[in-house]
């Protein structure tokens, strides 16, 4: 069995990897081929929450199971978030590898978030804002900026020096100019926004979203939290990485719904079908567009298995 640490994961996961081989997992019927249970919310360790992932997928070597355990108040070793992956034989159940899932689960995030902004975007979007300065706002601008696609990258964080560090250590440590915004700023001056944040309630005002905009929202993950407002869902165009997360999960769904503000007709397709051909998403340059990502287990399992296979190759 192996045991692989984040350092470790982060040496064999290559970016370009990922975004090829998830892409080539959307463009599937995975439907057909895959078993991915809805993932189970616990309360634990004094009002932490555990998340437990599993998946298979006859379409790959094996299956695997994600566990992910959200602190509230304090953290793992500076991290309020932990995650593992563990990957089992598919002849025998046995299991044959145990990861640190924090970075794969970035990079898949991420990637997932670039292939719905290559599907939806305008081909002229030239301006990427990230709100959040945490590992998701991060890997979202290493991985989005990859292919020079955009020239342009703003931030806005909670607090403008946090924003201002962030700007910093991305300039030192990754060589990329980010410039720290305020909200209004970067909600007015991107092409493509993509939130990842902890927020509970909306970062912005709806009605500073421009036409043509396209938007990946990644951080609200529960029923009553979401990071834009009724006025943001109401004017898009909206695909799901998953119906069944996200209209079990998804705030930034779920709370419009409830409030008769959208009905389920409102969310167009699911990446599978945008990704396949089957589904258009933008039809005009005009259009608004959102992804609402929640992630689901055989993401995980596909960049899990792209690891493993890299080191069983080796």
């Amino acid at each position: 069995m192996l045991t692989l640490s984040e350092e470790q994961v982060k040496e064999r996961l290559g970016i370009d990897e990922a975004v090829s081989s998830l892409e080539e997992m959307f463009s599937r019927d995975y439907a057909k081929t895959a078993d991915i249970p809805m993932r189970t919310q616990m309360q634990v360790l004094g009002g932490s929450t555990c998340l437990v992932m599993p998946c298979s997928d006859s379409g790959l070597p094996g299956a695997g199971l994600k566990v992910v355990t959200v602190r509230n108040g304090g953290s793992f070793d500076g991290d309020r978030i932990q995650a593992d992956c563990i990957l089992f034989e598919p002849a025998n159940g046995k299991v044959c590898a145990v990861m640190a899932a924090n970075y794969l689960t970035e990079v898949r995030t991420a990637a997932v978030s670039a292939i719905a902004t290559k599907m939806l975007a305008r081909e002229d979007s030239r301006t990427l804002g990230v709100f959040g300065t945490g590992r998701q706002a991060l890997s979202h601008l290493l991985v989005l900026s990859r292919g020079g696609r955009f020239e342009r990258f703003l931030v806005c964080g909670s607090e403008r020096s946090r924003s201002e560090s962030f700007a910093e250590m991305m300039a030192e440590r990754h060589g990329l100019r980010v410039e720290p915004v305020d909200a209004t700023n970067c909600v007015r001056q991107s092409d493509v926004l993509c939130t990842c944040t902890t927020s509970k309630a909306p970062l912005f005002d709806g009605t500073l979203i421009r036409e043509g905009t396209h938007l990946n929202l990644v951080g609200s993950y529960q029923p009553e939290t979401r990071e834009v407002d009724d006025v943001v869902i109401a004017q898009s165009r909206i695909v799901v990485d998953s119906y069944e997360g996200a209209l079990s999960e998804a705030g930034d769904l779920l709370i419009p719904l409830r409030n008769a503000v959208i009905t389920e007709d409102r969310i167009i397709a699911d990446l599978h079908e945008i990704v396949s051909g089957k589904t258009a998403g933008r039809v005009s340059k005009r259009d608004i567009t959102l992804f609402k990502s929640v992630g689901f287990a055989l993401e995980d399992l596909v960049v899990a298995t792209l690891v493993y296979q890299g080191l069983r190759n080796r």
